[in-house]
């Protein structure tokens, strides 16, 4: 059996004819970059996450770019973060200037632990940046009280968890700035890239949408520095179809995660592997379905030669990579991101996968720690 980490085309199949006929009305129009498409994709996005304002921009990237550009964040500047996690949460920190200060991850979540954040606050702390890894939203509550206390704006990375919710406040609405990226990967992918940034201050909006338009509010005027990072109407009419389905993929997505827990307890292989843990209060929409395995290159390479795709998000984390060696952080300065880095397996969890999909891959995975 050939089980794909991800299949797009099982997707798409069903919802084509809707989304060839938003393509068409866009090549009709001829209208290709902003426009109305985005305008009535960015509205139904800030009614469906419950934020008052949401700019569409050209990539999830772009989107913590932007943020942070909106905040003011330049050289000398401070956003504490964590090592585990995708490039552009820091890429998009060191491209201004600032320093990336990090705080290790929750061994069950991979997700910040604030115990940490207090210690690694300074007077030039400009802003905290959690990401909401895999699906599930970061303690925000925790993080939210340190930033009011001590003066920081809050930026959420939640590029891998549209529609995921903590004590029923969508990802995006959680911060001062949310960050979401249409990658086609991503739970609600685009047909390229694409992202969106999140907000409820007018302010930061307005500054948002004109730091896109290379800072631009009349043509030709530019009052701030800005950039080219414009969402593209083909993108936006394409997301639109797609936001109405949104739902019911992430049910798909979060039915498949019980199945595989269910699965792998019947298997008994819970003390070679362990399963992703939803915090409380979280609702987790699963982007990834990542387990910790032991063992877990050998047992990769098991699966891919019996048929199933996986991915490791992410196999070194961002304090031990080459281009980061001028802060100073060595091996061991953050154990749950480094062993995480070691053990961590995405598993396939996209909606139409079948139930003998999901058991091919439990029984895969038992057959290899049979033979080791």
């Amino acid at each position: 059996m050939k089980v794909p980490l991800l299949d797009l085309r099982a997707q798409y199949q069903p919802i084509r004819a809707e989304v060839m006929a938003a393509i068409e009305a866009v090549c009709d129009e001829q209208g290709f970059i902003l426009g109305p498409r985005v305008v009535e994709l960015e509205q139904a996005l800030a009614r469906y996450i419950g934020a008052s304002h949401a700019v569409g921009v050209a990539s999830g990237s772009d989107a913590l770019l932007l943020s942070l550009m909106a905040l003011g964040v330049g050289p000398g500047d401070e956003v504490i973060t964590v090592p585990f996690t995708f490039f552009a949460t820091v890429g998009s920190i060191s491209r201004l200037g600032a320093k990336p200060v990090f705080v290790d991850i929750r061994p069950e979540t991979f997700n910040m632990d604030p115990s940490q954040i207090e210690g690694k606050v300074t007077a030039r702390t400009k802003a905290i940046l959690p990401v909401h890894l895999y699906g599930q939203c970061a303690e925000m509550e925790a993080i939210r009280e340190i930033a009011k206390r001590r003066g920081i704006r809050v930026i959420e990375d939640a590029c891998q968890a549209i529609g995921a919710s903590r004590n029923g406040v969508q990802a995006g609405a959680l911060g001062d700035l949310g960050c979401f990226s249409f990658f086609p990967s991503k739970n609600l992918g685009g047909f390229g890239d694409g992202g969106l940034v999140t907000t409820n201050e007018s302010r930061l909006s307005d500054t948002v949408a004109v730091l896109r338009v290379h800072g631009s509010r009349v043509r030709y005027v530019h009052e701030l520095v800005g950039m080219n990072s414009r969402l593209d109407a083909l993108q936006a009419a394409i997301l639109r179809v797609k936001l109405n389905h949104l739902d019911q993929w992430s049910e798909g997505r979060r039915r498949n995660a019980v199945r595989y827990e269910q699965l792998f307890r019947e298997t008994k292989l819970l003390e070679r592997v362990t399963l992703p843990r939803t915090d409380g209060g979280n609702r987790h929409v699963f982007n990834q379905f990542t387990i910790r395995a032991q063992k877990r290159d050998e047992l990769r390479a098991y699966l891919k030669d019996k048929g199933v795709g996986t991915e490791v998000y992410y196999p070194v984390p961002l304090h031990l990579q080459s281009c980061y060696q001028e802060l100073g952080y060595r091996k061991g300065a953050f154990p749950a991101s480094e062993r995480a880095a070691e053990e961590a397996l995405s598993l396939p969890i996209y909606a139409e996968l079948t139930d003998d999909h999901l058991s091919y891959v439990v029984k895969t995975t038992a057959s290899f720690y049979s033979r080791h």
